[in-house]
């Protein structure tokens, strides 16, 4: 494909009378950003019931890391279906499980000596990792950011503060989780201008957080995302992750990096925590991991992850077509993916701060890779955020056949499959720019 093909008013007839269905049979919590019924996908193209086809810079919520459908995944997938579909890796062993384990073990930044416990997505990984760090560490406390997406279920949402959707009606959640700032230099915390504010947010962790509020020595780990995603695909300094894991290691706390949806090459490197040279004690990972199959990973330190047998489980996690699903987007990602999308981030960045000339409604733009944010103003002194224009221009990319989703209230992020070539990232460009001038 070349550019989306839109042959009907959306939605059409048949993507309506599902959208109907959907209404009667499904839970109204999910969220919808426009009335899109996929039938098909491959590479970075997607046909609705109706025949249109869109190009998708969404891969599934960054997800579908090598596009949708490649075909060296697919064929991971029918040869172990053909052999076993599960055994459950809690009671059993099988050799998929235990050859992804090793492979994600070499990857992890620090070397060997890293245990592997498998999920189903992301908001389990964290699970897993909320639980070991209090198993591990005897402590009670837990330290989060603002802005932070973790998941949706209990444990997760204790440590999420990206809306407030996401909390209402919930209450109470897992006690003693504390959130403080992220490095948001766009909107920072202090008023202050990096790098002049020489990293108040970390300064104030140390002189009034563990001051006056919680004694460090009481908490179990500190849960971040090296580049927040749900919360405005926000890339703190490079200090910003040395500096706190210097103050993680001189008090004994767990440093978890949340890598669900930076991680598995989206940065140009396996793992967006590298960009920053630290290695964190336990990493979490899903999404990309295994190209659209349910698979989630929790990789702890081999001295962190002491619990003891039946202490912690998954029937399905660690599936055995997920995990070959992820061998072969390893090798998939070894093998050119993470370097293509280095090269095709830089020139969406390149053609998005081209656009950002052209239009004062583009406030700021950032990103590594092929995980890019940009986000809309009303004003760019004032910095107001310009929240129903971000959905307008999401629902005009639509109609016009570009996908996109938003992040936070008024970010709109760019994070296409890695296999986007360059004439792709100019289509999306083209179609971007269409819809900020006939918002």
């Amino acid at each position: 494909m070349k550019y989306p093909n839109i042959k009907t008013k959306l939605p059409g007839p048949l993507s309506a009378k599902a959208i109907e269905a959907d209404k009667t049979y499904v839970s109204p919590s999910y969220t919808r950003a426009y009335p899109l019924v996929v039938k098909e996908g491959k590479g970075l193209w997607v046909k609705d019931l109706d025949n249109n086809t869109f190009l998708d810079f969404t891969s599934g919520i960054a997800t579908c890391s090598t596009g949708h459908c490649h075909l060296e995944v697919v064929q991971a997938i029918k040869k172990q279906s053909e052999k076993l579909l599960h055994m459950s890796g809690t009671d059993f062993y099988y050799v998929p499980q235990i050859n992804l384990a090793k492979k994600l073990v070499s990857l992890i930044p620090g070397g060997n000596g890293k245990k592997v416990f498998f999920t189903n997505s992301g908001a389990e990984a964290i699970e897993a990792a909320f639980k070991l760090a209090r198993y591990n560490s005897g402590r009670k406390l837990n330290i989060a950011f603002f802005g932070a997406f973790h998941g949706r279920t209990m444990g997760a949402l204790s440590l999420t503060s990206s809306k407030i959707v996401q909390k209402r009606h919930f209450y109470p959640f897992v006690p003693e989780v504390i959130h403080i700032p992220y490095a948001y230099c766009y909107r920072c915390s202090y008023n202050l201008s990096y790098p002049k504010c020489d990293m108040e947010c970390i300064h104030w962790i140390k002189d009034s957080l563990f001051r006056g509020i919680i004694p460090p020595e009481e908490v179990a780990a500190i849960f971040i995302e090296p580049i927040q995603g749900e919360g405005g695909y926000i890339v703190p300094p490079l200090e910003f992750h040395q500096k706190l894991i210097d103050i993680a290691e001189k008090y004994n706390i767990l440093y978890v990096a949340d890598e669900i949806q930076s991680g598995m090459g989206r940065t140009g490197k396996m793992f967006a925590i590298e960009h920053f040279d630290v290695i964190p004690d336990i990493i979490t990972l899903a999404k990309g991991i295994a190209s659209g199959m349910p698979l989630g990973a929790m990789i702890a330190r081999s001295y962190i992850m002491d619990w003891e047998s039946g202490s912690h489980a998954s029937t399905f996690g660690g599936n055995p077509i997920s995990c070959q699903a992820a061998l072969a987007t390893i090798q998939l990602l070894e093998e050119g993916l993470m370097e293509n999308a280095k090269i095709q981030g830089e020139r969406l960045v390149k053609g998005l701060k081209e656009l950002q000339g052209k239009h004062e409604c583009i406030g700021d733009i950032r990103g590594i890779g092929l995980m890019v944010g940009v986000e809309l103003v009303k004003d760019r002194e004032t910095k107001e955020r310009a929240v129903e224009l971000c959905d307008k221009i999401i629902m005009s990319a639509f109609h016009k056949g570009l996908l996109l989703l938003k992040c936070g209230e008024n970010v709109i992020r760019f994070c296409p499959a890695l296999t986007v070539c360059k004439e792709e990232i100019d289509t999306c460009l083209s179609i971007f720019e269409d819809a900020l001038k006939n918002r």
